[in-house]
C-alpha cells in the first residue's frame, strides 16, 4: 500500500475506489438505508464522483438537447475544519494505522474545501466530539440525505 509507504495517493489510485465507493452509496441509499462516509475527498472532483460516479456530471441527451441525470446520490460533506497543527498532533497519538503523520502535509495541498453550490456544512475539530456530533445530527435533522465526512480526518 502506498500511503503505508509514506507515498500519497493520485488521482489515478483514487478514481477507481471512489467510483466503488458511489455504486456501494446508490446501492445502499437506493434500498432506504441511512449511510455514513467517512474519508478523505479532499477534492470537489472526488466528492463529484461520490455524487454521480465515474463521469462525475450529468451526460448531454443528444435527442431532445436536455440533460440526462445520472444516478446520484445526495450527499451533505462535513468538513471537518481544522489546524495543522491540531490534526498533526492528533495523528502522532494515533497508534497502528495505514497513514503516517508524515502524509498528512500532502492532504493539506490537496484540499480544495468544499464551496457552494456543494451541499456542506463546516465543523471545528477544536469542538469536543459531543459538539460535532450534535453539529451533524442538528443538520441532518433538517436534511434527511446520507453525508459524506470530508477532510483531513483524525481520531
Amino acid at each position: 500500500m502506498k500511503m503505508g509507504k509514506g507515498i500519497p495517493l493520485s488521482d489515478q489510485d483514487r478514481i477507481p475506489w471512489l467510483c466503488n465507493l458511489h455504486d456501494i452509496l446508490l446501492r445502499d441509499v437506493s434500498s432506504g438505508q441511512h449511510v455514513v462516509l467517512a474519508c478523505s475527498a479532499l477534492k470537489k472532483m472526488y466528492r463529484d464522483i461520490l455524487i454521480r460516479g465515474k463521469d462525475g456530471a450529468a451526460l448531454k441527451h443528444e435527442e431532445s438537447g436536455e440533460k440526462e441525470r445520472l444516478a446520484e446520490v445526495q450527499l451533505l460533506v462535513v468538513h471537518l475544519r481544522g489546524s495543522f497543527e491540531v490534526i498533526s498532533g492528533r495523528l502522532l497519538k494515533r497508534k497502528g494505522h495505514f497513514m503516517p503523520p508524515e502524509l498528512l502535509q500532502s492532504q493539506f495541498e490537496t484540499l480544495e474545501p468544499p464551496a457552494a453550490p456543494e451541499n456542506f456544512i463546516q465543523v471545528s475539530v477544536d469542538s469536543s466530539l459531543s459538539e460535532v456530533i450534535a453539529t451533524v445530527m442538528e443538520t441532518l435533522k433538517m436534511k434527511s440525505e446520507s453525508f459524506l465526512i470530508s477532510g483531513p480526518q483524525q481520531n
